[in-house]
């Protein structure tokens, strides 16, 4: 009788212990963006219904000081990412607010480093993005 509690036990503990390892990350989050030679992007990541989404919240310039005139605060910049795995999403578009295009995208998560790709055809270009603290 001890014995096959001990069985059941321990199973129950494996399942429950498999179950929080394999929980997916979660995107959502502020994010920042590569720097250009004019500043960088906080933007915020989130779910929209079966989708990621990412909209621009703020620009800073390089010494992380806002830009309050920056013309496409609020703007979205990532729509309908589909999750492909649990730390990757394809499928969607992102925009380039530098060039005012945009393009087919994809994004890769590893720990608090997002790498989010751009592509035309088979040419590509990514950033890797880190989160910020809430």
């Amino acid at each position: 009788m001890i014995s096959k509690f001990r069985i059941l036990l321990a199973t129950a503990l494996l399942f429950v212990s498999t179950h929080a390892f394999s929980a997916d990350p979660d995107v959502s989050g502020l994010w920042k963006t590569e720097s250009t030679d004019k500043g960088y992007l906080q933007v915020s990541v989130e779910n929209c219904g079966d989708a990621v989404c990412g909209t621009i919240l703020q620009a800073l310039d390089l010494e992380g000081n806002p830009i309050p005139d920056y013309e496409h605060i609020g703007k979205q910049m990532i729509w309908d990412m589909a999750s492909k795995t649990a730390t990757s999403w394809a499928g969607g578009k992102i925009w380039d607010p530098s060039k005012d295009k945009t393009y087919k995208s994809k994004m890769t998560l590893a720990g608090d480093v997002l790498k989010v790709s751009g592509c035309i055809a088979f040419i590509c270009r990514s950033q890797s993005w880190t989160r910020l603290p809430s």
